[in-house]
């Protein structure tokens, strides 16, 4: 097998699940040493346990992204980073109307100043290290309009931007900066949000919910996955200030 992150320390929020969870593994698949971040320490652990049993390098740190003392704390600790990965986010459904201001400060706190926090603490020890690859998750939220999405676009968009704006700076410093734009990918979470709002037709939604997809279903985790070790390899080192589409075709061909 041909390692691409092999002797890599990929750092990676929200991995306790989902598609975090399926970009740790497959990173530590690829020879990266893991760091499995994430609030959910249950989740961490397991995402800990299943790579240490493929024979993989990788280890659960409890994260709070909105904490920064923490944050910074922690990649003092264990970096410098050749890899970040901000996909730790949550979600909210609502109109402006009907956000309310605590929701829009929760929103903020996770999906804007949670990967601002860790890009602020890890790219001074990148620099200091010769470079690093950063992949932030944006969605397709952040290039499409999207119904009853108002807080979680607005964060998405802010993600996008982010990426633009890091790439640009850091280009002198051999730092690659890029982000994924999923469309809906089959977790956990989708199961959980079918079962709390439709729990009687279940499976009528969730056709719904694929067939938003011109290409017929979701997503797989692993799917993004495989993109996120490209994106973060050498092999990608022509590529940075770019924002990838993964949504089965709903930027483009809906």
């Amino acid at each position: 097998m041909d390692f691409k992150l092999k002797d890599k320390k990929a750092f990676i929020t929200g991995a306790g699940s989902g598609i975090g969870q399926a970009m740790a593994t497959r990173f530590a698949e690829e020879g990266a040493q893991v760091f499995v971040l994430d609030v959910d320490e249950h989740g961490g652990k397991e995402t800990e346990a299943a790579i240490l049993e493929a024979g993989g390098q990788g280890s659960f740190h409890f994260l709070d992204v909105t904490d920064f003392d923490a944050v910074k704390a922690l990649f003092a600790e264990f970096g410098p980073a050749n890899i970040l990965v901000n996909n730790a986010g949550i979600a909210s459904i609502g109109s402006v109307e009907n956000t309310s201001p605590e929701e829009m400060d929760k929103i903020y706190a996770v999906n804007i100043k949670g990967p601002y926090h860790c890009l602020h603490a890890a790219i001074p020890g990148m620099k200091a290290n010769g470079g690093g690859a950063i992949l932030n998750m944006a969605s397709i939220a952040s290039r499409l309009g999207l119904s009853d999405r108002f807080a979680y676009s607005a964060s998405k968009g802010a993600i996008f931007s982010m990426t633009l704006s890091i790439a640009k700076d850091y280009l002198a410093d051999n730092i690659r900066c890029n982000c994924l734009c999923p469309g809906r990918v089959h977790t956990a979470f989708v199961d959980s949000y079918l079962e709390k709002n439709y729990p009687n037709n279940k499976e009528e939604m969730f056709k719904v919910l694929s067939d938003f997809q011109p290409i017929g279903r979701m997503g797989k985790p692993e799917e993004i996955a495989a993109l996120a070790v490209f994106l973060c390899s050498d092999e990608a080192s022509f590529t940075t200030g770019s924002a990838y589409d993964i949504d089965g075709g709903c930027t483009l061909l809906r």
